[in-house]
């Protein structure tokens, strides 16, 4: 367990495992906790380093948005801080976007990429969803107490008290209009695009992303020469939602043999 000072944010992060290494993003009120289903399938083969991203888990807010941009910098920052030789990355929700801004802003540094549940413009979310986003400000603590993201913030966080401030930055961010479809459409990182059967935007929206990276443009062929050219890949796994497709023993197993293929 150990922090490292990068652009100007006391980062936390612990390291699982050894092997190659593959740092893990985790979803919005979260923290790296999020990945204990997982975390030991990915620890058998690899050097895993779980971050927790700013404002959340144990490492405080600062004074500044949470934007997916600076967050990528700060593991990019991270990366540079271990001496890390191109790690993997997966992303989960929050994670996940913070990856792919990762992949697109700094590809140097990054092997491959899995972004899971993560939607690259807020239009693809579903109109109901929006309105719930809508709600959440300090004003929602009392009912977040009943959940086990506050949980696990009074459990974990620095400043326990910043609750409600993390509640009002992550409404701020939903409520922030976005669209990455060019920054996307312009990835070099090898990147899986994964999301649930039942996630909070339809499947068609990762078949759209899968698009932009060259997928599902042609048949894949008998050696293989039709798949993307940059190798990319997409992956919806049956039977899971937002809320647990981390969960799911499919999870791991999916991710890792993206990140297993041959460079």
């Amino acid at each position: 367990m150990s922090y490292a000072e990068v652009n100007g944010i006391n980062l936390y992060f612990e390291t699982h495992g050894a092997g190659r290494p593959l740092i893990l993003l985790h979803g919005g009120l979260g923290s790296g906790e999020m990945f204990g289903a997982s975390l030991p399938a990915f620890a058998e083969s690899h050097r895993v380093i779980l971050v927790d991203l700013q404002g959340h888990g144990r490492t405080a807010d600062v004074d500044r948005p949470l934007d997916y941009t600076l967050m990528a910098d700060d593991v990019a920052a991270l990366i540079d801080h271990l001496g890390l030789d191109r790690p993997d990355v997966v992303g989960f929700s929050l994670g996940g976007g913070v990856g792919l801004q990762l992949a697109i802003r700094h590809p140097g540094k990054v092997g491959r990429l899995v972004a899971t549940s993560a939607g690259i413009r807020r239009t693809a979310f579903y109109p109901d969803l929006l309105e719930q986003q809508a709600q959440v400000n300090a004003a929602a603590v009392e009912f977040m107490k009943e959940t086990p993201m506050y949980e696990l913030y009074q459990r974990v966080a620095p400043r326990p008290e910043d609750f409600p401030r993390l509640l009002d930055k992550i409404g701020e961010t939903m409520q922030r209009d976005f669209d990455f479809t060019e920054e996307v459409r312009g990835l070099q990182v090898p990147t899986l695009i994964m999301g649930a059967d039942a996630d909070m935007v339809p499947p068609s929206h990762f078949v759209e992303i899968f698009a932009l990276l060259d997928g599902g443009q042609r048949d894949g062929g008998w050696m293989r020469e039709g798949r993307p050219k940059g190798g990319h890949a997409l992956a919806i796994l049956p039977g899971t939602t937002h809320y647990d497709i981390i969960d799911s023993p499919l999870f791991a197993t999916t991710a890792l043999a993206f990140l297993s293929q041959e460079m």
